[in-house]
């Protein structure tokens, strides 16, 4: 196989630098002409023989190459077509015809002009170069076959040709080769060294075709429910792989990020798995979604971050003492809570429950624990939750699945000694997917707490340094379990006095705050607020009270923008659809002031309206109270305090707070019935019923025939029937209102009771004595019978209350009848001739005389 030089030859060209392509001999190629130099040049070939020197340029970014950045070897070619476009560049169709090389440029009129030298080669024709050739040929036709760019029977059809230059540069020309590698190729003017290179570049190409062949297989195996639109990140990360890389960015973030969040052996275990089969799962697949979401969420939960906990005692006072009026005993226990913090290294969680009724500050006084431990605050409000899983989260095994309540509160706080507030735990409920309070058992538990399992997470989390507090209105709806886990407080309902000094400290100045109203404008008088809680409240707490001083407060403002608006004598629209929209300027919270950034900024002029003339003062008397408010909503007892026969006054606990029960019982012929009205429940009719064997077994004491009740029924009613009663605290009510009927004696008016009875007339102990003898003093009853071993209860009661009411305790009924009924009840022998007929003609006489 020899290769001579035919012949050799030198020609002058107009020369034109090309961009990103290198053009072959027998290579029709079209390319756009935009260059003013390339312009010039092209129409100085149109103009002679229509033949061109194309050399590619070495960097294709560089808009007017020296000759020095153009590669030296290029293709002389024919201009086969040429079209001018409208934007001025010229569209042109060249042919390659043959290589040259260039001996000198030189630079005319505005265009490159190349002297060019130029070799043909003659080849003898031999086994060796018919092997060759029959390689290439079958190494292009498996090329062709691979490749999806390329069309079979054109390609094939090209290189039937007997040339081996010619064959070597159609080969070259249709190869997904580099600009630098199509150059490389051009520059070998030889052609049987052209074509052997030829065959090794083919080699090389046909390998990269079936690695990505395999590669494709491979992708398609892993997305057999993949939508096509993963194809082209399924490729690049096979690719990737198949080359010893990965796409490790990502990734490797993650990873910092699992290492640098403090997490448990465990949890660090499990993050770094999770993470190991993120990386082996296609992107955009739906289960890469979930193990992301994840390790999300295992990032986002504070493992050792945790704020400086404040532990100055007189800080903490002073908080307390500025948040919040009265709630002494609570104050002392959130202090010996700091000190013990102060003492011990590393103590465990508290767990404090405030029960009592509305409007008492139980959600406030968390916040004030948070600010004076200078801890986060978070609230989870279990209102109405009655699914386990919302405390523990869903498995991960279901779509859509997110970690419980809590998990998403210590996310939320950011830190892992938050004070966290389950607001209304009584309210909770249970129903087929399980019970939320069982699931609480653990995470109130300063034992257990320390390994929360959430079921999304599925790793221990601990919740040790958490200060729980929970609140509720009532005990009886939390099961025992969980009530022997937390510490309970009771926060009962203020006095008076205490209200009166919250309205003063806080409430007004919230409202006037909240209304717009100045202290220029509005006074608030002790008897005035006074007015207010006596006549418009009734409650326990004070959200009442705010909600009415905030009524006083727009009403006064309605008469200070009134004072000071003009009449207007513009037409009222028919309708709202031609309002005027105005959009309201905001500053986002990262945008800094301008003058906190040096920029000033132009502001829209806005129409100021007309400073308010002040006016004269409104002080919020009594008397301005009613003006403003309309009638008192609650009339005082006052007319209700007479003594009357079968009506007496008993002392309810409710949800908010204490009340006032009246308790009636009227005596009639009839054959012994009893009766109970006033939708009363099985315990308080349980306590009539023993109300009635009472005064059954003491009938001699009380002057009444052994055989009374045969000719009587008694109707035993407690008023407001509408509204559900129940509880054993009612007992000694009863039975002072059937004996005040059996006896005619009347109850004094001026006193109220509370106590458990028995068969036997015994006075047993009742729950809820403060909020009792709040009601009763609320109500201006200041005498009040209540159980001996209530006694000790009385440490609880505020001061002034205890000063200004009169307590009587009683073991036992016949000392509460002596205290309660007008007169003294004298037992003597009754004739038995006495009859039912006598009982009713003679109510106000008593039969023992």
């Amino acid at each position: 196989m020899v290769t001579t030089k035919d012949k050799t030859d030198t020609k002058r060209l107009p020369m034109m630098p090309i961009r990103d392509v290198v053009i072959f001999p027998f290579m029709m190629t079209p390319f756009v002409v935009g260059r003013e130099s390339s312009v010039r040049a092209l129409e100085e070939a149109l103009l002679g023989d229509k033949k061109i020197f194309l050399a590619t340029q070495h960097d294709a970014s560089i808009d007017e190459p020296r000759p020095d950045e153009i590669y030296s070897v290029g293709t002389v070619a024919n201009i086969v077509q040429s079209l001018k476009q409208p934007d001025g560049n010229i569209k042109v169709l060249v042919e390659g015809v043959e290589r040259g090389k260039i001996i000198s440029v030189s630079e005319e009129e505005g265009y490159f002009r190349a002297v060019v030298k130029t070799t043909s080669y003659k080849v003898e024709q031999g086994p060796q170069l018919e092997s060759l050739t029959s390689r290439v040929t079958t190494l292009f036709e498996q090329y062709v076959k691979l490749s999806q760019n390329l069309n079979y029977e054109t390609m094939i059809a090209a290189i039937r040709v007997d040339d081996p230059g010619k064959l070597a540069d159609t080969v070259g020309a249709n190869l997904q080769l580099t600009i630098e590698e199509k150059q490389e190729l051009l520059e070998i003017f030889d052609p049987v060294d052209r074509l052997t290179r030829v065959a090794d570049l083919l080699d090389i190409e046909i390998e990269k075709l079936n690695v990505d062949r395999t590669i494709q297989g491979r992708v398609k195996r892993q997305m057999e429910r993949a939508q096509k639109e993963y194809y082209l990140n399924e490729k690049i990360k096979a690719i990737q792989k198949e080359l010893g890389r990965g796409e490790k960015s990502e990734y490797d973030e993650l990873k910092k990020k699992i290492d640098a969040a403090g997490m448990t052996k465990d949890a660090h275990e499990k993050a770094t798995a999770e993470l190991k089969r993120l990386e082996g799962m296609p992107p955009m697949s739906a289960e890469s979604t979930v193990s992301r979401n994840y390790l999300d969420w295992l990032l986002a939960v504070p493992w050792k971050k945790r704020t400086k906990e404040i532990r100055d005692l007189h800080y903490a006072r002073r908080v307390l003492e500025g948040d919040h009026y009265g709630l002494e005993k609570i104050k002392e226990r959130i202090l010996e809570f700091l000190s013990v913090r102060r003492l011990v290294q590393n103590p465990k969680g508290s767990i404090l429950c405030f029960v009592g009724p509305p409007g008492v500050g139980k959600t406030s006084l968390g916040m004030s624990i948070a600010k004076a431990t200078g801890r986060k605050f978070v609230r989870l409000s279990l209102g109405g939750v009655r699914d386990e899983a919302e405390i523990r989260g869903h498995r991960r095994t279901y779509i859509g699945a997110l970690p419980g309540q809590l998990i998403q509160m210590m996310k939320k706080a950011g830190t892992k000694n938050p004070v966290v507030m389950l607001d209304e735990v009584d309210k909770m409920s249970m129903d087929f997917r399980g019970d939320p309070s069982a699931a609480l058992l653990e995470v109130l538990d300063p034992e257990q707490n320390y390994m929360f399992m959430d079921h999304y997470l599925d790793v221990e989390y601990d919740l040790s340094q958490v200060f729980f507090i929970a609140t509720a209105n009532v005990l009886h709806t939390i099961p025992p379990a969980l009530q022997d886990r937390m510490e309970v407080i009771r926060l009962s309902g203020y006095t008076e006095l205490e209200k009166l000094e919250i309205a003063k400290r806080f409430l007004v100045a919230k409202q006037r705050k909240d209304t717009g109203v100045t202290e220029e404008q509005v006074e608030f008088t002790d008897p005035g607020l006074q007015s207010l809680i006596q006549s418009y409240t009734r409650e326990a707490g004070v959200r009442n009270l705010e909600r009415e001083v905030g009524n006083l407060c727009r009403k006064v403002a309605r008469k200070v923008v009134d004072a000071q608006s003009p009449v207007s004598d513009e037409p009222v629209p028919e309708s709202a659809q031609g309002a005027e929209v105005i959009e309201e300027e905001t500053q986002p919270e990262e945008q800094a002031a301008p003058e906190a950034t040096g920029k000033k900024t132009k502001k829209k002029a806005k129409k100021e309206e007309a400073p308010l003339i002040p006016i004269e003062k409104i002080v919020i008397t009594p008397e301005k109270v009613s003006e403003l408010l309309g009638p008192a909503k609650f009339r005082d007892l006052d007319v209700e305090k007479n003594n009357e026969i079968g009506a007496t006054t008993g002392l309810a606990w409710t949800e908010v707070g204490g009340s006032i029960l009246t308790t009636e019982a009227a005596v009639m012929e009839g054959r012994g019935k009893m009766m109970t009205t006033g939708k009363l429940g099985d315990v308080m009719q349980e306590s009539a019923q023993a109300a009635m064997s009472y005064v059954r077994s003491r009938a001699q004491y009380l002057g009444l025939p052994k055989d009374f009740y045969r000719h009587l029924d008694i109707h035993v009613h407690v008023p407001e029937g509408a509204i559900p009663k129940d509880g054993p605290s009612a007992g000694i009510t009863i039975a002072t209102s059937i004996c005040s009927s059996l006896t005619g004696i009347p109850v004094r008016g001026d006193i109220a009771m509370t106590g458990e009875i028995t068969v036997r007339g015994r006075v047993l102990p009742i729950g809820g004595l403060k909020e009792k003898l709040l009601a009763a003093h609320r109500q201006g009853i200041f005498e009040v019978v209540l159980p001996k071993d209530n006694e000790k209860d009385l440490a609880d009661i505020p001061e002034n209350i205890r000063k200004e009411m009169k307590l009587h305790f009683a073991t036992s009924m016949d000392e509460v009848l002596k205290v309660a009924l007008e007169r003294e009840i004298v037992a003597l022998p009754l004739a038995p001739a006495a009859t039912a007929t006598d009982l009713v003609a003679r109510p106000d006489e008593n039969l023992t005389h």
